[in-house]
């Protein structure tokens, strides 16, 4: 690597154990003359996406693990609900480029893609179209045809392992009010270890091991992906997961993992939660452990018996009562916040041992808006079914009547209706009593 190459590209390349292993730029950049993205530079072909193909020549175990994630799909979303609202209903097609003369949402590319991905374009000149780079997502379909990016982890060009470790690389795109989970982090105690020491991480040291090379609280990486005292490092974030907390109900990850077509698939929960126990006993013990797995389980059965499902089920029959245009309809909204946003932020604080999240950010968040938004509204759909002239509309309305009747008068919502039973307003009443005579 010549100090042109330093100069002209890339500084801190120098600080890098690429350097220090005498690894150029060409290496990394080389071309073969079939690449869509391949051009000539002082008579190299070289592109200028470092892709996980790429990166998989040094690196095959961790490209390999990598390609098992969900990190590698991300891109999927380029088709998803969520992005209808960023191109449709937040955007339009008024970024027109080269490659997209007929236009792309702004806030779409600026959004959505610089997280999860672009399909980068390459153009005839061998440029690549500016809506679709630059891009770090993490699901970048490449045009070598690979997915992913590993500068979204492990920015360029110094690939400091520091910088990996620490959890504000994760923050890039894991925070906000659908995934807080930077800000759930931050809140906990193991964010709270980590702020308060961090200078004692050794968060450079090749080796990283928790209860050997440091014990003053876990980042991202230490619980997800890190080596501990028994286990590799793994670039499959999955493989520590026991729920997938994405959907609309919590579902374990081994049936996510099928949905996409990943090996996954065949590792069920209980594997990954023994290897995430593996983690966590570096620091506690057993019972600690296990005792907070029964905390987070309880958590996301509280959420999907008395939520997500009955919410589900009300949407689905309400369905002949709202217009069939996604996000035309106010309980579009609703619901899609209820499970997307509070009930997304209820699971992950759970998860991450974030209780602020967890109740007033998450449960607080779906109790009121399922109790006075997304009743009423199913109410006011019912109202207006019943008035119509349509008689398949009248019929829909009293199926969604018989639905919303049934559910409320589930011990889970009795109380909405005035019906709390006997034995449970004796167990209020002794709850207050007590508040009162500690407060004396």
């Amino acid at each position: 690597m010549s100090q042109k190459d330093i100069t002209c590209h890339c500084r801190d390349v120098g600080a890098s154990k690429h350097y220090r292993g005498k690894v150029s730029c060409y290496e990394c950049h080389q071309a073969n003359a079939t690449d869509k993205d391949a051009f000539m530079h002082y008579k190299k072909r070289i592109s200028v996406i470092v892709s996980p193909k790429d990166c998989s020549k040094c690196h095959s175990r961790e490209v390999k693990e990598f390609a098992s994630s969900h990190h590698v799909e991300a891109g999927n979303i380029l088709g998803s609900l969520d992005n209808i609202l960023a191109e449709v209903v937040e955007g339009n097609r008024g970024f027109k480029t080269e490659g997209f003369p007929n236009g792309n949402s702004a806030a779409a590319v600026s959004g959505c893609w610089q997280c999860h991905g672009s399909e980068v374009k390459v153009l005839k000149n061998g440029k690549l179209d500016p809506a679709t780079w630059p891009n770090t997502g993490i699901g970048r379909i490449n045009p070598d045809g690979s997915k992913g990016a590993c500068s979204a982890c492990h920015s360029r060009h110094e690939f400091s392992v520091a910088q990996a470790r620490q959890p504000e690389n994760c923050g890039k795109c894991h925070m906000g009010p659908d995934h807080p989970q930077l800000e759930i982090y931050n809140e906990s105690k193991h964010g709270i270890a980590y702020q308060a020491n961090k200078h004692k991480m050794k968060l450079d040291n090749p080796k990283w091991i928790p209860g050997e090379d440091y014990n003053t609280g876990p980042t991202c990486a230490t619980c997800h992906m890190s080596a501990t005292k028994t286990m590799p490092v793994t670039h499959d974030v999955g493989m520590r997961i026991s729920w997938n907390n994405r959907p609309p109900t919590s579902i374990r990850p081994e049936v996510s993992d099928a949905k996409l077509g990943l090996p996954g698939a065949n590792i069920n929960w209980k594997t990954r939660r023994a290897n995430m126990k593996k983690v966590c006993v570096s620091c506690h013990n057993n019972e600690y452990v296990g005792n907070f797995y029964l905390q987070y389980d309880a958590l996301i059965t509280l959420y999907n018996e008395k939520f997500a499902k009955p919410g589900i089920a009300l949407m689905k029959v309400a369905k002949p009562l709202i217009s069939p245009v996604k996000f035309s309809n106010k309980i579009d909204f609703i619901w899609f916040e209820l499970w997307h946003h509070e009930g997304r932020r209820a699971r992950h604080g759970a998860a991450m041992m974030g209780p602020d999240y967890t109740h007033w950010h998450g449960t607080y968040e779906i109790a009121k808006h399922f109790y006075v938004k997304f009743i009423p509204e199913l109410k006011h759909l019912i109202e207006k079914g019943l008035a119509s002239s349509n008689p398949s509309k009248v019929e829909a309305a009293h199926a969604l009547e018989k639905k919303l009747d049934e559910i409320l008068n589930h011990d889970n919502h009795k109380w909405f209706l005035g019906k709390m039973s006997n034995s449970e307003k004796k167990v209020r009443a002794e709850r207050k009593r007590k508040f009162k005579a500690r407060k004396k």
